[in-house]
């Protein structure tokens, strides 16, 4: 019998106008109504999850910024965190220069500059506009401001304009540092956290804190930073419109995010 079920956000519990669609609403509440833990799993930080939150109190435990936070929403506070320090943060963001990249900082908040929210659509990233709008903390000149005032980040984001962009960047990082945690998400964007931290990781301290076995958790997601997460779950459910080597891993699929995969993965898995 499962106990705890996991649900990515973008591209999983949320359709493509990011929003959650009714039936996954009320199969949150089903799943938590016959006596399932039901958490976030996701690579969002706390400030791009309110709006999302206070349409699910069933929801206490968020495992956010890729792994880096795990959090307990009705507490108020962190059970377990791994940060990037300063000088780390510092290289990434020299690195998301040299291509130009648009770099996104997240602890609780989520920074980006104005100037690139002004263009988002060039760095892939859209469907994301209205929700930065929202919700981000837009600074004029992020490298200078955080030169200034320097802080441990949770996790960094890079979006870049193609592929082959970041490509680049990863190939620097694995041949001079900075030591992170990479994750490919959406169309061009790269995903770094500290060494070791993964939603998997983040999985596994909360399992600890509320004393679940792994072999009694779903982890239910779509993209590249979803897998270390179901790796270590016991059943590992893929959306319909995952990534090919989300697909690869699971044990069951799902439909996609616009036609309700996770109220589906409720109904045949809880």
């Amino acid at each position: 019998m499962y106990q705890l079920i996991a649900f990515d956000m973008d591209g999983t519990l949320l359709n493509s106008r990011k929003q959650i669609l009714p039936k996954s609403r009320n199969a949150v509440a089903k799943a938590a109504q016959a006596g399932a833990v039901v958490i976030l799993n996701t690579g969002r930080c706390l400030a791009e999850l309110g709006e999302y939150l206070r349409a699910l109190p069933e929801i206490r435990y968020v495992n956010c910024a890729s792994g880096a936070m795990v959090y307990d929403v009705r507490e108020r506070k962190a059970l377990y965190s791994r940060l990037l320090g300063t000088e780390k943060v510092r290289r990434i963001l020299e690195l998301g220069a040299l291509e130009q990249a648009m770099p996104n900082l997240l602890l609780e908040e989520s920074i980006v500059q104005k100037s690139h929210w002004e263009r988002i659509e060039e760095f892939g990233m859209g469907a994301y506009k209205d929700t930065y709008e929202r919700v981000a903390v837009m600074w004029e000149d992020i490298a200078g401001e955080y030169g200034r005032n320097p802080f441990p980040a949770a996790k960094v984001n890079l979006y870049h304009r193609n592929r082959e962009s970041r490509e680049r960047t990863i190939q620097r990082i694995r041949s001079g540092g900075p030591e992170v945690s990479m994750a490919l998400g959406e169309a061009a964007s790269l995903e770094m956290s500290e060494q070791g931290v993964d939603k998997g990781a983040g999985l596994r301290m909360l399992c600890g804190h509320l004393g679940i076995p792994l072999e009694r958790t779903i982890v239910v997601g779509d993209a590249d930073n979803d897998r270390e997460a179901m790796k270590a779950a016991g059943l590992a459910v893929a959306m319909g419109n995952a990534a090919a080597s989300v697909r690869a891993i699971a044990g069951a699929v799902v439909a996609d995010c616009d036609h309700d995969g996770c109220a589906e993965a409720v109904e045949r898995y809880l």
